[in-house]
């Protein structure tokens, strides 16, 4: 496998931590009017993504195959984790 295929596998595995990581901080700007300026939207994504890539990693060493439900269930639950924190919306 060229280097051009494996850019083209890592960028594949790594989209929905990408797609939450650019919904969620849009939808909470979106939706949140109040708390959502507080913090920088790019900060929020960065923070998000690197969540979910973490995720997408350790599911595939537990899993040992990416792609599976628990995965991104998890990956979606830590990602909504992240954004609630950097909002500080337990305040």
């Amino acid at each position: 496998m060229g280097p051009f295929y494996i850019l083209l596998h890592l960028m594949s595995f790594l989209a929905p931590a990408a797609f939450l990581a650019l919904l969620l901080p849009l939808a909470a700007r979106a939706t949140l009017r109040a708390t959502a300026g507080r913090s920088r939207l790019m900060l929020q994504a960065g923070l998000v993504f690197l969540a979910g890539a973490g995720v997408l990693g350790a599911g595939l060493w537990w899993f040992g195959a990416d792609g599976r439900m628990a995965t991104y269930g998890a990956l979606v639950l830590v990602a909504a984790a992240v954004q609630w924190l950097t909002l500080r919306a337990w305040r």
